[in-house]
């Protein structure tokens, strides 16, 4: 071989490790049950990954860094984007996923919830397990011998959250200082979004009435990681003043999944709809955000849903390069062609 074809593959070899994420040892093995779970630089490292598994899909360059390994899905509830995420995003990382219906498993017949989780880690290199009872969801984590992904409870959706604030730093180029709306229903959503601007520096305002405000304790949480990120939380019952200024104007559905129809509750969260005025109140380069499903109308108008500040399908495919991304942080090893590096920082 000349000193032509060394340098070749020298070349090549360089070109190659460009093409690989940076990953933080920290998250190795890790289950990602809780919004707190990732520090603010780990979630820095979630969303550096994902940005580059982003680009890889992009121009087609294979990256298929988890061959072997297996992601079993317990879900209870329906799925969309979290389902599809998990299971392209596996795929496309050269592993495989296996969908599990609880209704599908033995919990059915009394086995316990720790005892499915222990057998199924026999079989499974990870679990992602969306369930309304959040306590379903440590109980499994409690029996799992691998690592356990939240992937919704009617409490909080924290993958969810790091799949928006990609979509953020997208948008704006950072997150500390931005300015975000957040009107309606005090749900699972609003939680880890509430959570994630507040560890990150996104000033987080929330607009909802009394009843239906976020829960006390993560607001408690929320302010405690503001301190430290400099993030300013505001909660208010009016809508218009929530919006002044905002660089993020976002909503999601008045009655969440698995509720039934509550009259009351969509009466008082009627004046939280947003609207054409709402948006006017943002900056000009305000976007509209929402996690989707969505009922155009409800709480959102059309206009604003589809119109040119609307970013909801941008945000909907950042899902799959978060999921993608948590995934390779968390089930890579040492055999995989991933260079270590120490944590990132959020922007």
């Amino acid at each position: 071989m000349n000193g032509t074809d060394d340098a070749d593959q020298r070349d090549a070899a360089n070109d190659e490790q460009e093409e690989r994420p940076v990953l933080n040892p920290n998250l190795r093995g890790r289950s990602i049950l809780a919004d707190t779970d990732l520090s603010p630089e780990e979630i820095g490292d979630v969303l550096d990954t994902a940005e580059m598994l982003k680009d890889l899909r992009r121009r087609g360059v294979p990256h298929t860094w988890l061959a072997g390994k297996t992601l079993g899905l317990i879900f209870q509830a329906p799925s969309t984007r979290t389902r599809l995420a998990f299971q392209a995003g596996m795929q496309q990382l050269g592993g495989r996923a296996i969908f599990l219906g609880m209704r599908e498993l033995q919990l059915n017949r009394g086995e316990t919830l720790e005892d499915t989780a222990h057998i199924t880690s026999g079989y499974l290199d990870a679990l992602a397990v969306r369930v309304a009872d959040r306590q379903v969801l440590l109980d499994l984590a409690k029996g799992a011998t691998v690592p356990v992904f939240n992937a919704l409870t009617s409490y909080d959706h924290p993958i969810e959250a790091l799949s928006d604030l990609l979509t953020l730093r997208e948008q704006f180029g950072q997150l500390q200082g931005l300015r975000f709306a957040y009107l309606g229903d005090g749900n699972n959503i609003c939680h880890s979004l509430l959570l994630a601007s507040a560890a990150t520096g996104v000033h987080f305002t929330i607009a909802s009435p009394g009843a239906y405000q976020p829960e006390p304790a993560v607001i408690a949480q929320a302010h405690e990681l503001a301190v430290r990120s400099g993030a300013h939380i505001t909660l208010t019952t009016d809508a218009m003043s929530a919006a002044e200024n905002a660089d993020a104007v976002y909503t999601d559905v008045h009655e969440s999944m698995g509720q039934t129809e509550n009259p009351a509750k969509l009466m008082a969260l009627a004046p939280y709809r947003v609207t054409k005025e709402v948006m006017a109140r943002a900056k000009p380069t305000a976007v509209f955000m929402h996690c989707l499903p969505m009922h155009r109308g409800q709480e959102v108008e059309a206009e604003v849903a589809d119109g040119p500040q609307s970013i909801i399908f941008e945000q909907a495919e950042n899902r799959l390069h978060v999921h993608k991304a948590v995934l390779l942080q968390v089930l890579s090893d040492q055999r995989a062609p991933v260079a270590m590096a120490p944590a990132a920082h959020v922007a």
